[in-house]
């Protein structure tokens, strides 16, 4: 069973706080409250009505959103609703019934192509996974629904999911212009239904879970620590916007040679191999010097 934490989000509108969980409490809809009338379908929301400063309770995919009456702070209570929250769904509480009407938002996706031509990412308005998913067959696809459906498209070579996009990698034996639309109108539906993106044990199995990640981390000699937080702040969110990742296989302290895994856009891509090798093995080079002399990229 997951193991749910909490944590305090703050928002631009100081009368609202967002309680993150680590897992998705909806299949990727949304629910807003305005008593404990209209919460009738989910016990959760009922819960927090039951604290006399809570106006409003909107649900959705990993968060729950609470706004208040001014009566109180949120310093003063976010730490023991964010308490509260967690107990409640840790003791198999029921976030929203199955009956629920699900708060129409509508789902957009939007097709953007890439540094490599064989990639398209698409993106959607909302959060789809809390971790990062390479998919490169059918078969390693068990863990994910949606990656599964989409290997059904003869053209469909792997499948990349992050955050809010599916980043999709195709045969030469189609073209983007022919089947962009198809794939961009396939994954809006499948969103907008609430069906299951990946299956909630997908993170743990895969090793994936902040958890797991955190222990390796931990595990690391201090220069693989910090060739992590370099590639996480300066690397990462380039490579992501371009519907990618990087990822740090190894350090050899011997050899003083680095192991990084290129995935999603990055994989296979002409220039961005070159590009993404040449660059970061220049900026290790330069911000730990005497500590690097090659980066290896390997393709996903």
């Amino acid at each position: 069973m997951n193991t749910f934490k909490v944590s305090v989000q703050e928002t631009s509108n100081n009368a609202i706080v967002k309680f993150e969980t680590n897992h998705f409490i909806t299949q990727h809809q949304s629910f807003e409250f305005n008593n404990i009338d209209e919460a009738k379908a989910s016990p959760l929301a009922q819960q927090l009505f039951y604290l006399p400063f809570v106006k409003k309770v909107y649900i959705s995919g990993n968060f729950i959103a609470v706004e208040r009456y001014a009566i109180v702070e949120w310093n003063d209570v976010q730490d023991e609703v964010a308490e509260q929250i967690e107990a409640y769904l840790n003791d198999g509480g029921i976030a929203v019934e199955d009956t629920a009407a699900p708060k129409k938002v509508p789902v957009t996706v939007y097709a953007e192509s890439t540094p490599n031509p064989s990639v398209m990412k698409f993106v959607a308005n909302k959060k789809i996974v809390r971790a990062l998913f390479e998919f490169t067959s059918i078969d390693e696809a068990k863990l994910s629904p949606l990656a599964t459906e989409l290997f059904h498209f003869p053209f469909v070579k792997s499948v990349f999911l992050d955050e809010n996009y599916v980043s999709i990698t195709k045969y030469d034996i189609a073209e983007w212009q022919d089947i962009t639309v198809e794939l961009r109108e396939f994954i809006r539906t499948y969103i907008e239904n609430g069906k299951e993106i990946v299956a909630p044990e997908a993170a743990e199995t895969l090793q994936k879970s902040e958890t797991q990640l955190d222990s390796k981390y931990d595990a690391l000699d201090d220069t693989s620590k910090e060739i992590i937080n370099i590639l996480e702040e300066y690397v990462k969110p380039a490579v992501a916007s371009d519907g990618g990742n990087i990822q740090f296989i190894a350090y050899d302290a011997d050899t003083k040679n680095v192991s990084v895994l290129l995935q999603g856009a990055c994989s296979g891509c002409p220039s961005s191999t070159y590009t993404l090798k040449s660059g970061i093995e220049n900026m290790l080079k330069e911000m730990m010097p005497g500590k690097v002399a090659m980066v290896e990229a390997i393709n996903g």
